[in-house]
This record gives structure tokens, C-alpha cells and sequence, in this order.
């Protein structure tokens, strides 16, 4: 058992299952079976099943249902909206992620904490922007909480991406591009150009694109990929999620080039590594120069650092005279959904 700080009060503390409010009797994404859950978005590493109820944002409810399945309990609130659970007073806050993310406030006795779940204030037309919240203590993620991760704007890799599938459909070559399922598919869907060829989803991919229409994301006429017909896509681009990576399924796909979308396609040799032609840098998490946007727009006076590079960045913050600590242990995720 961890507190957060002794000379704060009490607010949030550590469990083996994961970041516990006493004062509420609630979880923040736990890793363990819990009471009550509160969920900061419907990615599998944060959102496991097994808990008695769940609350998450509006428009995380139908994601989550996909993820954990129409049985579960799950209540869900409105950005920005104030609940009490126990004496705690909680609200959930864009992050930016994914559709549907959400930062967690929580106020007990005039004190502050946002435990920010994974996030990116960059520009992103298939969720809802971040919104920076003011608070006392922050608990950020820092997956990419090292300099040399800076990302490009968007609209350059949606360039990217269908120069590279102009060039392929121009030589008669399928483009397998793997993306994770739910965020970055929708994000690489969203900014692909219309008459290059068909547009193709593998199965993993398709069930969250009709909720991300409901919300008001447009997409191309995309198709999901049956079997049967791996053998004429020689003007198709497919989005399909990386475990698929070396599977059966994606051998069928002949004479195909191969590209995978994430931020660590910016680390040298991680594209020959993975016998990949190309690599498009494009990430749902903060970058370096994001992280430090945001850590220090919070106004923070206790800073925690979990899921990524941490050492770095506490340094990094603490040579700026800033109370910043790497959270260890208990709330590390499992397979990363970057």
C-alpha cells in the first residue's frame, strides 16, 4: 500500500489492484477484480473485464460494450459533469486519445487530483480534443516520455499514407497497413483519399467504425475483408490490426507491401525489424514536447509518471525544480494499445 504523498491528503491511494479512492470506494482502470470501476477509456489494457460496474464517458459506452460485452454493468456521464460517489466528487474530462477518452478528476475536501489515463493534446478529427485540467496532483502516462519522440501534424502522414498507397495501386500491389483497432484504424480511415482503390478492414477493426459515424466521424466505403478474397486486392489498402502481423490470414495476401502506423516507427531499425516497407509515424499519445504541455499547463505541485519512460522525464521535471516521481508497480498495464 502507497499513498500518494503524506503531507497531501489522502486521495487517491495504490492497491495491488490498482489506483483506489478511499473516499468514493472506486478503481481508476483496474487491473484486478473490483466493486466499481471507473474507466478512462475502452482500450484492453485499461478496460478489463471481470469488475461488478463500470462508468465511463457517453461516448466510450458503446466501445466498451464491444470490448466487455452487453452483459456487463456500465453507467455512463457526460463530459464535464460533476458526480459525487461517496464523498468524492468526480468528473471525466477529454484526453484526446481515442473516442471516448477521458481524463479522471476527482475533489476531496478542495483537493485535487487528474489521473490523465493515456492521452495526447495533438490535433485529432476522430475524438475529442483534450482539455487541460487544472489541478493539485496529476498522474500522467509517458509512453513516449523521451526527446526524441516529436510528432509530425497529421495531415502530413494522411499524405504520406496515401502517397504510398498510389504508388502500390500504381504497380497493381495491395497495401496491408497494420493499425490498432480501435483509435488508430479509425484515424488512418479517416484521412485516406477516395479513388485510389477499395478500402478494406479486417474483422477486429470493422465493429467500432459504425460507432465512430454516430459520433460524427466520416469515413471512405470501407469493406470488410472476407475470406475468399485475399486474391484480387491489387488496388486496395487494408487496415488490419498488428497481431495479425505474421498470421495466416496475412500470408494470404500476395505480393503485397507491408507499413505499420505508431509512434515507434520513429525509432531507428524498428521498420527493418519488423519487415516492414515503410513506417508512418503516428501516435495516440502525447510526444515529448506534449507531455511537458501538458504536466506543466495542469499547474500540478505532485507529479506521478506511469506507463512509459519515466526516469527520463522526472529528472527532467525535477531539474526544473518540479515534485516529480515515477509510479511503479501496481497499475503497470499489459499489451501496450498505442
Amino acid at each position: 500500500m502507497g499513498w500518494m504523498g503524506d503531507h497531501m491528503p489522502r486521495i487517491l491511494e495504490i492497491k495491488p489492484e490498482g489506483i483506489y479512492c478511499p473516499a468514493g470506494g472506486f478503481y481508476i482502470d483496474p487491473r484486478g477484480k473490483v466493486n466499481q470501476a471507473v474507466i478512462t477509456h475502452a482500450h484492453s489494457d485499461h478496460a478489463r473485464s471481470g469488475h461488478e460496474s463500470y462508468l465511463c464517458s457517453d461516448s466510450c459506452l458503446s466501445l466498451l460494450r464491444i470490448r466487455l460485452g452487453e452483459s456487463q454493468k456500465i453507467e455512463s456521464i457526460p463530459f464535464g459533469k460533476e458526480i459525487k460517489i461517496g464523498s468524492a466528487k468526480v468528473s471525466l474530462h477529454p484526453a484526446g486519445h481515442i473516442l471516448g477518452s477521458a481524463q479522471v478528476r476527482v475533489e476531496v475536501g478542495g483537493e485535487v487530483w487528474v489521473v490523465s489515463g493515456d492521452y495526447k493534446p495533438q490535433a485529432d478529427q476522430t475524438c475529442e480534443a483534450f482539455e487541460l485540467v487544472p489541478c493539485h496532483g496529476f498522474i500522467s502516462e509517458c509512453t513516449f516520455g523521451l526527446p526524441v519522440y516529436r510528432w509530425i501534424e497529421e495531415q502530413k502522414v494522411h499524405q504520406q499514407v496515401n502517397e504510398w498507397w498510389q504508388k502500390n495501386a500504381s504497380e497493381g500491389r495491395p497495401s496491408l497497413l497494420f493499425a490498432y483497432s480501435l483509435g488508430k484504424a479509425q484515424r488512418i480511415l479517416s484521412g485516406l483519399k477516395s479513388g485510389i482503390g477499395p478500402v478494406f478492414a479486417h474483422g477486429a477493426v470493422h465493429p467500432f467504425l459504425e460507432h465512430y459515424e454516430k459520433a460524427g466521424v466520416h469515413f471512405p466505403e470501407v469493406k470488410k475483408l472476407e475470406r475468399g478474397q485475399e486474391d484480387d486486392l491489387s488496388k486496395s489498402i487494408i487496415i488490419a490490426p498488428p497481431a495479425v502481423e505474421d498470421s495466416t490470414w496475412t500470408r494470404k495476401i500476395r505480393n503485397c507491401r507491408r507499413a505499420f502506423a505508431s509512434g515507434w516507427m520513429s525509432i531507428r531499425g524498428a521498420k527493418r525489424r519488423r519487415n516492414l516497407d515503410q513506417g508512418f509515424i503516428l501516435s495516440d499519445h502525447a510526444d515529448w514536447d506534449g507531455l511537458l504541455q501538458v504536466i506543466k499547463g495542469t499547474g500540478a505541485e505532485e507529479i506521478f509518471l506511469t506507463h512509459g519512460n519515466g526516469d527520463a522525464l522526472a529528472r527532467y521535471l525535477q531539474e526544473e525544480g518540479r515534485n516529480a516521481s515515477v509510479l511503479t508497480g501496481a497499475i503497470m498495464r499489459g499489451e501496450e494499445e498505442e
